[in-house]
């Protein structure tokens, strides 16, 4: 197991100071080999002891390399009653982002905001959409938008009165027409028998005609009076032949003809290949009670996938799904197929998963408390409640770190790990992550056993008791990092230089462009050739001190005589002063700089 590192001190406002004690340390369970040391979160963190507030400047800021350069309060409709209590606070809590264009949609329970974010520093609101149902996750594909819903309480035509009822109610993934972003219409959907609490949308370059999605239930069941083949039964062991739990189901969506969208498969990926028993995997926690010694919070049981992340063009998808870790063949996207599966006696929820950019290594995130509770306190170990990171061996998940971020946090903040984001960085696999109350963290898990924050920006809690908020989701797209903050809105963040991220490093990820972003769909990153691109070796090199002062001398010169020949029109000479240097470097350590510096030269007019 890799410890997880903390990054040198950022800055901070401090506000009171907390004056927790670190506890005693729990023993873990003898079945883990070796035997597990306990990993206790620290008081030495500029993000302990913030002041408590609902908005900055009021809530206290801890931040390293991440600087906040906007933030837009929930529009009216979507704010929070405060302090309030979990029912209605969840009722208008924000939920995941998707982005195509010039636009970020925000998901929430009560329906979802549109804003302009052509100009990051400034971005502005732009239209709301009322359609309660919870969670509102969200996905974005041309001219459609996919939204997942859940509860009881949401209906068909996106009214709250008269109450639904079995006639009325809506539980599934609905379909807008969002062409005209000012006035988005609903044109579609498919009913579920859980509802929709997650969804996946997954392309296919042979299929182009129609996108899929996977639908992740985790709520109740419906009797089959209120919706057909429905069994009604959301306890026990399956029964019939066709139960409506341990599975996830198929959507096919006809891009031109969204409301004829319709489940074509519902995958059993929970199977037992030698029994056929359909509830194969995790069935039961490991242990009577979490390793915390209090009761499971949720129960690890697999009967359904949370979340599904799915890589195309790698042809793979990672689910995590409640008691198990799943790695899944979806060369054919209508009929995705399990590789491996894996367990852990310390994960109390499956909760989400993100694959390195090469596909070599998948991140599963556990959602330990469900998200409304707080799980980074004194004695909270750190490997309960955060990441763990698996690199892919011949097809199967191999263990090979926990990540969680480091600092001790208030039990007034819920505070546990989320979806994680890459931040495009050539030559290292980093990610941006929310923690809900405990903030954003940045980890470059470049080495898989050896995970290292770079980077934080934290707020202070919302209130003296716990009320839900915090950052749901920290996506990096086209240059900066979006937060969807379930209590306080909409946030914005530039990366800044820190001793573990260059300007040029920074630079490089900003010139990554891309049409949309929904990140449960990764798409494979790359970087056209750039300055930016080989000077981000470079410091690479500086930093991991793999390169001498007069080799690193040589470099900068021709790096920055070739700079200027280019910015002068006279591109011959810049090809040759980089043709020039990449041969002049000998040793694997200089292969990236050298295949930078040399499509560099090819690439240049």
């Amino acid at each position: 197991m890799g410890n997880p590192q903390t990054a040198p001190i950022g800055e901070r406002r401090v506000g009171r100071t907390i004056g927790a004690v670190l506890g005693w340390v729990l023993a873990l369970m003898a079945m883990l080999a070796p035997p597990a040391v306990a990993q206790l979160p620290t008081q030495n963190d500029p993000r302990v002891g913030l002041a408590t507030g609902q908005q900055e400047p009021d809530a206290g800021v801890a931040k390293l390399g991440m600087a906040l350069a906007a933030h837009l309060n929930k529009p009216a409709g979507f704010v929070s009653v405060f302090p309030g209590n979990i029912g209605t606070q969840i009722a208008v809590a924000n939920s995941d982002l998707a982005f195509q264009g010039d636009h970020a949609f925000v998901g929430n329970f009560n329906g979802f905001n549109i804003y302009n974010i052509s100009n990051p520093a400034a971005p502005t609101h732009r239209t709301s959409v009322v359609c309660p149902g919870g969670q509102g996750d969200l996905s974005v594909y041309g001219n459609l938008l996919f939204m997942s819903v859940e509860e009881n309480r949401a209906k068909i035509d996106c009214t709250l009165t008269p109450a639904a009822d079995a006639t009325t109610r809506f539980r599934g993934v609905r379909i807008f027409d969002i062409s005209n972003l000012d006035s988005p219409r609903q044109v579609g959907g498919v009913q579920t028998c859980r509802g929709s609490h997650t969804h996946t949308l997954v392309t296919d370059e042979d299929d182009p005609e129609n996108v899929y999605i996977y639908v992740q239930g985790t709520a109740g069941v419906r009797p089959a009076a209120e919706l057909a083949d429905c069994d009604g039964l959301s306890s026990g062991p399956p029964t019939g032949d066709n139960p409506s739990r341990w599975r996830i189901e198929v959507i096919k969506v006809p891009v031109d003809s969204p409301q004829d969208a319709e489940i074509v498969n519902e995958p059993r990926l929970f199977r037992n290949p030698e029994t056929g028993a359909v509830d194969g995997l995790q069935n039961a926690p490991q242990t009577p009670n979490h390793p915390s010694g209090i009761g499971w919070s949720p129960t690890p049981i697999t009967d359904a996938c949370h979340d599904i992340t799915v890589y195309p063009e790698m042809e793979i998808a990672a689910g995590a799904c409640e008691g198990n870790g799943l790695l899944i063949d979806i060369s054919d996207p209508a009929d995705p197929q399990r590789i491996d599966a894996v367990a852990d006696p310390l994960y109390a929820y499956w909760h989400g998963a993100t694959f390195s950019n090469d596909g070599k290594t998948v991140v599963f995130t556990d959602e330990w408390g469900g998200g409304t509770s707080a799980r980074c306190r004194t004695n909270d170990d750190l490997k309960w409640g955060g990441n763990s990171i698996y690199d892919i061996v011949d097809g199967k998940l191999v263990f090979r770190s926990y990540y969680k971020i480091p600092p001790v946090q208030t039990t007034a903040e819920n505070c546990v790990s989320h979806i994680p984001s890459l931040v495009p960085v050539p030559g290292r696999d980093i990610f941006v992550q929310a923690w809900y109350q405990g903030g954003a963290s940045l980890v470059d898990f470049s080495d898989s056993a050896h995970p290292v924050e770079i980077g934080f920006y934290d707020r202070g809690p919302i209130h003296t008791s716990l009320v839900l908020g915090g950052l749901w989701s920290t996506y990096w797209y086209n240059g900066e990092t979006y937060g969807s903050e379930i209590f306080r809105g909409f946030d914005v963040w530039r990366l800044t230089p820190t001793a573990q991220m260059s300007q040029n490093e920074i630079n490089a990820a900003r010139e990554v462009q891309v049409d949309r972003l929904n990140v449960q769909h990764q798409d494979e990153i790359t970087w056209e050739p750039s300055f930016a691109v080989v000077r981000s070796y470079v410091d690479q090199l500086v930093r991991g001190e793999d390169i001498d002062a007069k080799t690193l001398r040589q470099v900068n010169r021709f790096v920055d005589r070739a700079e200027r020949f280019s910015q002068g029109h006279q591109t011959d000479a810049a090809r040759s002063q980089l043709r020039e240097i990449a041969g002049q470097l000998e040793g694997d350590e200089f292969d990236a700089l050298r295949d930078a510096l040399l499509d560099l030269a090819d690439s240049l007019p």
